[in-house]
C-alpha cells in the first residue's frame, strides 16, 4: 500500500469534527461535501417498509424496493413497490444531476402508462405518504448554498452541525429553505427541517438507527412527518447490498414498464 493511499484511508476513518478542524474552522460546504462523498458505492439496492399513519392514527403498510446507480447526488434512481396489492408494480425513477432540473417519471400498471412528473407536481405526497415526488429523489449538492449556524445542538445524544441550506434558484425545490442537523462525528444528515416560502415548517425528517455497511453509513429507519396535517410516514429499511453490479441500462423508461424484474 502507498503512502498516499494510507493517508486517504486513515482520513476516511477519522471523526468529521477532526476532518474540518484540521483544515479549517467548520465550513457548511465542506461539512455537507463529506456527507455526500462518505457514500462511496456505485450502486446500491434495499428493500423497506413504509407505514404511513394519518391525524388518527390509522397506519397503512406499503413494501418497495430502491435501486440506485451512481454517486450520492448525481444518480439515477427506481423505485418499485411490492405489496400493497393496489400499489405494486407502480415505480418511480429519479435522475438527479447537477446543472439541470430533476427529471422524474412514474409508471402505474393498472393503466399501463408512463408520465412525465411535471414541476408543479414535485410539492405533492407520494402515493399518500408525508414523502412528497422531490423528497423521493436525491438532492444534488450543488443545487443549494449552504450556512453554519450553530455548532452544538445535541440530536438524539450527539453534538451536531446546524446548517441552512437554500436552492440556488426557486425551480431547484419547492422549499425556500432546509435545516440541516449532521453530527460531529458521523458524516450523515440525522435530522431536516424543511420550510415553504411563507416560512411554514412543511416536513421534518429524522434518521435513526445509523449503521455501517461497506464502510458506509446508513440510517435503517427514516421517518418523516407533515406537521400542518398531523400525519407520519416511517420507512424500515432491511435488506441492503451495495455495488452489486447494476447496469445502467435498468434506469431508463423502458425499464419502468418492467415490474417484473425486481
Amino acid at each position: 500500500m502507498t503512502i498516499r493511499k494510507s493517508i486517504l484511508l486513515l482520513l476516511f476513518y477519522l471523526p468529521l469534527s477532526v476532518l474540518i478542524i484540521a483544515s479549517s474552522a467548520p465550513d457548511a460546504r465542506k461539512i455537507m461535501e463529506l456527507v455526500y462523498q462518505q457514500d462511496t458505492s456505485k450502486d446500491a439496492t434495499w428493500r423497506a417498509v413504509m407505514d404511513v399513519m394519518d391525524k388518527k392514527g390509522n397506519v397503512r403498510s406499503k413494501k418497495f424496493v430502491f435501486r440506485k446507480i451512481g454517486s450520492l447526488g448525481n444518480s439515477k434512481t427506481i423505485i418499485r413497490f411490492t405489496d400493497p396489492a393496489e400499489v405494486r408494480g407502480v415505480g418511480l425513477l429519479s435522475i438527479n444531476e447537477g446543472g439541470t432540473a430533476d427529471r422524474q417519471w412514474m409508471y402505474t400498471p393498472a393503466i399501463q402508462r408512463i408520465r412525465r412528473i411535471a414541476a408543479q407536481e414535485r410539492r405533492q405526497k407520494f402515493l399518500g405518504t408525508d414523502f412528497t415526488n422531490e423528497d423521493m429523489a436525491e438532492r444534488v449538492l450543488d443545487d443549494y448554498t449552504y450556512k453554519l449556524l450553530s455548532e452544538g445542538e445535541i440530536v438524539d445524544g450527539r453534538k451536531t452541525y446546524k446548517i441552512e441550506g437554500r436552492p440556488v434558484s426557486a425551480d431547484k425545490s419547492q422549499y425556500a429553505y432546509v435545516y440541516l442537523w449532521v453530527p460531529h462525528d458521523t458524516p450523515y444528515t440525522v435530522l431536516a427541517e424543511m420550510y415553504d416560502k411563507e416560512g411554514q415548517r412543511r416536513r421534518i425528517l429524522k434518521a435513526t438507527q445509523l449503521e455501517r455497511i461497506s464502510g458506509i453509513w446508513i440510517a435503517r429507519r427514516l421517518e418523516m412527518s407533515t406537521p400542518p396535517d398531523q400525519t407520519k410516514t416511517t420507512l424500515v429499511i432491511g435488506e441492503v447490498k451495495f455495488n452489486s453490479g447494476l447496469k445502467s441500462d435498468a434506469f431508463n423508461r423502458e425499464a419502468l414498464e418492467r415490474p417484473d424484474n425486481f
